[in-house]
């Protein structure tokens, strides 16, 4: 029965987002409402991912230390697994996982207020494809502006992790931004850039989905809105399971 449902939820999802592709509304338009959507969504996001990234790189860099003490292992491993960490899953999937619950739900219940309250039916009647005019503009948004929180995220943590080293005795600076430096990837980052593009997706367009489907009232929209959270989670962790396979392999 759940796998039925699920197929039958695919089948909607799949042609939900052809009609939000298909027949875009006029591109002046367009470019207003996607630049609304940048705000909104992104930068108002900026603030939010600043925080927990100073502090998670700050985390991330103590426990390092204190499970790295053996005189086995260099002293510079701390600063190159904190990089490393931040780099290949905090920056992306962790973060994105966090941005679901925010965005993905502004998003659903903002959907989904306008479809209880009939607005989306009065876009309908008036000839305006409703799935492309509110969709699309936050889909294209919120792609474009990802990689921006992506680097917020990077610099905030490898910034926490340094004031650790200059404000504890744990890691000496030289040997933290040693450990940044040493044996650096840089495909680990076009990596990180390159999930978030498909997280991005996945919040966006899962989160209007669920929101474009509501039926019923306010108690609905808040289903919908925890529904959407919840499947834009799990995607975001199967489809980490798959680039990384891929990306990496």
């Amino acid at each position: 029965m759940l796998f039925q449902k699920s197929i039958s939820q695919l089948g909607k999802y799949t042609l939900f987002m052809g009609r939000v592709f298909t027949s875009p509304p006029r591109w002046k338009v367009m470019t207003e409402r996607i630049v609304f959507e940048i705000n909104k969504l992104g930068v108002d996001s900026i603030p939010l991912v600043i925080i927990i990234s100073l502090f998670i790189g700050s985390v991330i860099t103590i426990q390092m230390q204190l499970n790295t003490s053996s005189p086995l292992i260099p002293a510079y491993s701390v600063g190159l697994a904190t990089r490393d960490i931040v780099l290949l899953e905090f920056s992306n999937s962790i973060l994105c996982l966090i941005l679901a619950g925010k965005v993905g739900s502004n998003i659903a219940s903002e959907i989904g207020t306008m479809r209880v309250t009939e607005q989306i039916d009065a876009l309908d009647i008036m000839g305006v494809n409703s799935a492309s005019f509110l969709v699309l503009p936050k889909v294209i948004a919120f792609i474009f502006f990802m990689p921006v929180l992506v680097a917020f995220c990077i610099a905030t943590s490898m910034l926490g992790g340094y004031l650790v080293a200059v404000f504890t005795d744990i890691i000496t600076v030289s040997r933290y931004i040693y450990g940044i430096q040493a044996l650096f990837e840089e495909w680990y980052v076009w990596y990180g850039f390159i999930k978030s593009l498909f997280f991005a997706y996945v919040i966006a367009s899962v989160s209007s989905f669920f929101g474009y489907y509501v039926k019923g009232g306010a108690l609905e929209v808040g289903k919908a809105s925890t529904n959407a959270v919840v499947t834009s989670s799990i995607l975001i962790l199967l489809l980490d399971v798959i680039l990384t396979k891929l990306l990496l392999q």
